[in-house]
C-alpha cells in the first residue's frame, strides 16, 4: 500500500494543493509562484525520492512569507497523513550534507512531538529576491504540522545559496531514512507515536 496524501488549503492569503507519495521515485511538479522555493522543493523531492505535486497561489505581491509558511504547513500535514500510524518506520534520520564550502547536519525524530532547533546563520538577508529568514519559517511550519522533532545545524558555510540547498537536501535525505519501513511494529516502547 502506497503512503500518499493530498492536502488542499485555502485562506484569504493563499490557495494551495499539495500531493505527496512517500514511496515514490522523486517525480515532481512544483509551481509555488516563488522560483527559489520551487528550486528547494525540487531538491527535496529528488533527494527524498518522494513524489511531490504542488500548485500554490498566494499574495506574493505583498511578500513571500504567507506562501512559504503555508506551503510548509501543507507539506507537513501531507507527510503526517501519509505516514498514518507510523507502523514499521525507522523513525529517526540523521544526515550530514556537504555543498562545496558548506556543511549542514539534519537530525530528526518522527515522534508527534514537534520541535525545531535551527542553528543556521545566513551571511546575506536575501538569495535573489527571497528572504533567507523564510527558510526557518518554512521549517517551523513543516515540523509542527508533520509532528517531527527537527534539528538543523550549519557546521560552517559562506554562500547563502549553498547553505539553503544543503538544508533542503539534508532534510530530504534524513526523512528518506526515517520513513523507511523496517518491520511491522510501532517504533516506540510506549506502543504509539
Amino acid at each position: 500500500m502506497e503512503r500518499t496524501a493530498k492536502i488542499a488549503r485555502k485562506t484569504l492569503e493563499t490557495e494551495i494543493f499539495l500531493e505527496v507519495n512517500i514511496d515514490g521515485t522523486g517525480d515532481y511538479k512544483i509551481d509555488s509562484g516563488i522560483p527559489f522555493l520551487d528550486h528547494m522543493l525540487t531538491l527535496f523531492a529528488v533527494h527524498s525520492s518522494f513524489d511531490l505535486n504542488l500548485k500554490a497561489k498566494g499574495d506574493i505581491e505583498v511578500d513571500y512569507h504567507h506562501s512559504v509558511e503555508d506551503i510548509g504547513i501543507c507539506l507537513g500535514k501531507a507527510i503526517y497523513k501519509a505516514l498514518d500510524d507510523k507502523k514499521g518506520i525507522e523513525r529517526y534520520g540523521y544526515v550530514v550534507i556537504p555543498m562545496e564550502e558548506t556543511l549542514v547536519e539534519v537530525c530528526l525524530d518522527i515522534c508527534n512531538r514537534p520541535y525545531l532547533v535551527f542553528n543556521v546563520e545566513f551571511l546575506k538577508d536575501k538569495i535573489g529576491n527571497f528572504d533567507t529568514e523564510l527558510i526557518e519559517e518554512f521549517m517551523r511550519a513543516f515540523c509542527v504540522n508533520a509532528g517531527i522533532t527537527l534539528h538543523i545545524n550549519m557546521r560552517y558555510g559562506k554562500n547563502s545559496h549553498h547553505i539553503a540547498e544543503a538544508i533542503f537536501k539534508a532534510l530530504a535525505r534524513a526523512l528518506k531514512i526515517a520513513v523507511k519501513i523496517t518491520n511491522t511494529k510501532i517504533p516506540s516502547s510506549k506502543g504509539s507515536l
